[in-house]
């Protein structure tokens, strides 16, 4: 199995695609002027406090005030808000929190206006970033993500990642990190620790309680609201939580973005530093690995699975629904169950993939195909399960009814990713130029150039347009080769839209005709 990350540069965003044996599984988009994101912690002021909701909408500075639930404030809130005030006013220079002395728990069922007031300053994290018309999800029980721990202040407990299933493996890892886990600070074992030594461990904690030190420092000058901890960048944040030993190569078209990611991979996997590679040549890094074709095929309303099957994905406002269709599948298998089962089973790989591609939340209905045996609707059940495990999102999975419907909850913390895969009609009145024109528009823009003797030229262009040009005998282009004596270099392009077309000097500039 292969697994490469491939991040495309450009000025205004950074572009992440995973891919799994080749086939696109996330695709992340990473804005310059994204001022909230997952983990952020900000410096905030209460606005207000409603008791009907239990919670507060506090200011983070977006246009939207942040939610902020009761049960999202942390059992030391109380703490949190004397630190705050404390570091604030200059009156605490030690931050360790060795002999800082903590205040009782909240109630669990208390109400917010018991604990918080309009103007009160607070510490708030961002757990889910601005969606549609809602503000920030905020949560006041801070945490500092690093490779193989979690660091939690105010706390004092140690617990291990659910997804390390060896009893003997937790108990090891529970006893390392009371060995050095700092006073004042809870820890969380994330399941990367699984099988690491005790220094790699520590390491971890040190640079985390640094983390934890430089933002206090900058409380004492802050305003407020404004960010005091910005989370690692997308790139780094995707290899800190998913990085491992199946990781084949990362490649990167801008060499700062390459620079940093080599560094931050030989600080936590330095034997896995020759993977990281800066992609140079001409044509763009996500034609290269076939991503933008990918994603033409895996955004849309249909999306065609192999052996005929496809979904068909439809959002509402209340859910998403998925519907399996098993297309001309359906005259291979010797009966209708077997024929369900196998389209199901395919589908589900699929669904699994979609899933986290689109990054879909909140509620999935997915209507498979009916299948009367209960032992095939648990081994559906058993597959999807097996497929979503790689997912990082929290989710839950019901087994399926009679009539054929799985329930999902996905957690959603960052807007859908949501692709236009269908292009405007480029003639306002609803016909599209004749081929046979943009050829003659394209042999026009030649002719211009080889006056102003250009030696070497290439075209970029849509493949229906590049097939046409190089298909035939003769073709377009070697009708240029007799005409002109120039030989054109064609490459096709899968993010251009029909009638788009440039030309490119031999360096690969664009020229402007």
């Amino acid at each position: 199995m292969t697994k490469e990350l491939i991040i495309r540069s450009d000025s205004s965003a950074i572009d992440l695609a995973l891919l799994k044996d080749g086939k696109l599984i996330e695709l992340h988009k990473e804005d310059d002027n994204s001022n909230f994101s997952v983990g952020d912690i900000f410096l905030a002021k209460i606005r207000k406090t409603v008791p009907g909701l239990n919670a507060a909408f506090v200011n983070v500075g977006y246009e939207k005030d942040g939610f902020l639930h009761y049960h999202d404030l942390g059992p030391q809130v109380a703490t949190l808000l004397k630190f705050i005030k404390r570091v604030s006013t200059g009156k605490i220079k030690d931050f360790s929190l060795k002999n800082y002395s903590f205040e009782k728990d909240i109630d669990k069922n208390g109400s917010i206006t018991d604990v918080l007031k309009s103007n009160q300053s607070l510490l708030v994290q961002i757990v889910k970033e601005p969606i549609s018309t809602k503000g920030p999800r905020l949560s006041s029980e801070l945490s500092f993500a690093g490779r193989y721990v979690v660091l939690v202040p105010f706390s004092d407990r140690i617990s291990v990642s659910q997804k390390i299933e060896d009893k003997d493996e937790k108990a090891r890892l529970k006893r390392l990190v009371k060995s050095i886990r700092p006073k004042g600070f809870g820890v969380i074992i994330r399941t990367v620790a699984t099988g690491k030594k005790v220094a790699d461990l520590d390491r971890d904690l040190q640079n985390l309680k640094d983390r934890w030190a430089g933002m206090c420092k900058k409380l004492q000058r802050a305003n407020q609201p404004s960010k005091v901890l910005g989370e690692l960048s997308r790139a780094n944040s995707l290899l800190r939580d998913m990085f491992n030993d199946s990781f084949t190569a990362i490649h990167t078209d801008d060499e700062a973005l390459y620079t940093q990611i080599k560094d931050y991979v030989s600080t936590i996997s330095p034997e896995k530093e020759s993977i990281v590679n800066l992609y140079q040549s001409k044509a763009p890094i996500f034609e290269k690995f076939g991503i933008e074709r990918q994603i033409k095929t895996a955004f849309g309303r249909t999306v065609s699975i192999s052996k005929g099957a496809y979904l068909v994905i439809e959002h509402t406002e209340a859910m998403h629904v998925i519907d399996v269709n098993s297309g001309n599948r359906s005259n291979k298998s010797k009966s209708q169950e077997e024929t369900a089962l196998e389209v199901n089973l395919i589908t589900a790989s699929e669904v699994a993939r979609q899933l986290r591609l689109r990054d879909m939340g909140g509620i999935i209905v997915v209507d498979f195909i009916d299948m009367g045996k209960a032992d095939n609707r648990k081994k559906l059940y058993n597959h999807l399960r097996d497929e979503m495990k790689d997912d990082r999102a929290k989710h839950k999975i019901l087994p399926p009814t009679k009539f054929g419907l799985i329930q999902i909850t996905r957690q959603r913390v960052r807007p859908e990713m949501n692709i236009k895969t269908r292009e405007e009609n480029p003639n306002q009145n609803g016909e599209i130029e004749a081929p046979i024109v943009l050829i003659n528009k394209i042999n026009a823009d030649l002719q211009k150039l080889i006056k102003k003797d250009y030696k070497k030229l290439s075209i970029t262009a849509h493949p229906f347009v590049a097939a046409y040009l190089t298909r035939g005998i003769p073709s377009p282009r070697s009708k240029w080769f007799f005409d002109h004596k120039r030989w054109v270099k064609i490459l096709p392009r899968d993010a251009y839209t029909y009638l788009e077309y440039h030309f490119h000097d031999k360096d690969g500039e664009v020229i402007k005709i």
